[in-house]
C-alpha cells in the first residue's frame, strides 16, 4: 500500500493531452451503421467511433475496460495505458506509460468534488486510484500480506467500491479469492475460493456493485463455472447471497445502468438484463465460431455490429452503451440507444 507525492509526480509527467482532430474517414469505406438488440433495449453502431484520422485504431492490443466520467468523457484501458475520448470519438488525453498499462478493469467514482478512478492491473499484481481529470495517483494496493495468504500469483482481475469507501479487488487469475480493503487501504478481510461448487469461483472475471438493489450489493462475473458461465451475488460483507443466472457463456464484466446490467460475454455477444434477470436483449453476437472469442482478429478483419472477444461495456448518462472487445488492434465501440 503505498501513498506518496512521488506516485503524483509520475502520474503527471505520464498524462499526454491530446488534441486530434475528429474521426475522419473516406465515405467510400465507411459501414453502415448496423442495428441491434429490440424493444426498448434497440441500438446502433456508430461506425468508425474512435479510430484516428487515418481510419486506425489509435489504442493497440486491448485487454481491459469501460468508464464515462460525470461529463461524458469515455475512459477505456489498453495495454499501453488509458485513453480517454469524447462522446464524438476525439482523443482528449492519454494516461499512458508504466503506471497506466496493463489495467484489466476500471471503476469510476465521485468523491466529494473530485472523480476518481480504481484500476485492477492483473499483469502489475497490484491496484492504482487515480484522479480522471489529471491521472495524479494517489492510492496503490499491492497483495495483502496481512490475509496469511500466498499472494505469488496475485493476479487481479476486477475491482469495485461500496458506498462507504471500501475496495473490493478479485484476483481472478490467479487465487479466486475476493479481498476487501478500506478506503485508505488498509487490508480488512477476503472470501471465496477456487472450484466450481454453488459458493467458489472458477476465474472471478469481473465484478460491479449493484446498486439495482437496497443495500447495494457485489455482482461477480465467474466466467469460467462449470457447467456455464454464471453471475452472483454477495453482500459487501462478503456472504454468499444467490446465483444470479447461469447459461452466459463467458461473463467478462458487468456495467450498471438504473434497472439495467450490461454483461459482455468473451463469446462476442454483451447482454443486456432487468431488474430480474431475465435477458432483454443481446447485442452484436457473432456467429462464427472461429472468430468469437478470439484476440486474434485484425482490424481490417472487423465487421460492423458483429463484435468478437467482447470484454468490457459502460453506459453514459443517455443509456447508450460504450463496449470494448479483448484485440489485438484495439477495438471499442458506440451504440446509441434508440429513442
Amino acid at each position: 500500500m503505498t501513498h506518496r507525492s512521488t506516485l503524483a509526480t509520475a502520474a503527471l509527467t505520464a498524462v499526454t493531452i491530446v488534441l486530434a482532430p475528429s474521426t475522419r474517414v473516406d465515405a467510400e469505406d465507411q459501414p453502415a451503421p448496423v442495428c441491434m438488440g429490440c424493444g426498448m433495449m434497440s441500438f446502433h453502431t456508430v461506425p468508425s467511433w474512435g479510430l484516428g484520422a487515418d481510419g486506425k485504431s489509435v489504442l493497440g492490443p486491448t485487454h481491459g475496460s469501460v468508464v464515462v466520467d460525470t461529463a461524458g468523457s469515455i475512459y477505456t484501458s489498453a495495454n499501453k495505458g488509458v485513453v480517454v475520448f469524447s462522446p464524438d470519438g476525439r482523443v482528449v488525453r492519454e494516461f499512458l506509460g508504466p503506471n497506466y498499462s496493463e489495467i484489466h478493469d476500471l471503476e469510476i467514482r465521485v468523491e466529494g468534488d473530485v472523480e476518481f478512478i480504481y484500476g485492477a492491473r492483473n499483469n502489475a499484481r497490484e491496484a492504482i486510484k487515480f484522479r480522471a481529470l489529471d491521472g495524479e495517483i494517489v492510492l496503490k494496493l499491492g497483495f495483502p500480506t496481512e490475509s496469511g495468504l500466498d499472494g505469488k500469483k496475485f493476479n487481479p482481475t476486477a475491482i469495485t467500491v461500496a458506498p462507504n469507501g471500501d475496495i473490493f479487488l478479485a484476483d481472478g487469475y490467479a487465487s479466486d479469492r475476493i479481498f476487501k480493503f478500506d478506503k485508505t487501504g488498509k487490508y480488512l478481510m477476503h472470501f471465496g475460493s477456487k472450484g466450481n461448487g454453488l459458493k467458489e469461483f472458477n476465474t472471478a472475471h469481473g465484478m460491479t456493485l449493484d446498486t439495482r438493489y437496497d443495500p447495494p450489493r457485489l455482482l461477480i462475473c465467474d466466467r469460467n463455472h462449470q457447467p456455464k458461465g454464471r453471475l452472483l451475488h454477495y453482500d459487501l460483507d462478503g456472504k454468499f447471497l444467490d446465483e444470479v443466472v447461469t447459461g452466459l457463456g463467458m461473463p467478462t464484466s458487468a456495467a450498471i445502468h438504473g434497472d439495467y446490467v450490461s454483461v459482455p460475454d468473451l463469446h462476442g455477444r454483451v447482454f443486456i438484463l432487468d431488474k430480474s434477470n431475465t435477458i432483454m436483449a443481446v447485442l452484436g453476437f457473432n456467429a462464427d465460431p472461429q472468430k468469437r472469442g478470439s484476440f486474434g482478429i485484425q482490424q481490417q478483419d472487423w465487421v460492423e455490429g458483429v463484435f468478437s472477444g467482447t470484454h468490457g461495456s459502460y453506459w453514459d448518462r443517455d443509456g447508450n452503451l460504450y463496449v470494448q472487445d479483448w484485440n489485438i488492434s484495439g477495438r471499442i465501440m458506440k451504440l446509441v440507444r434508440s429513442k
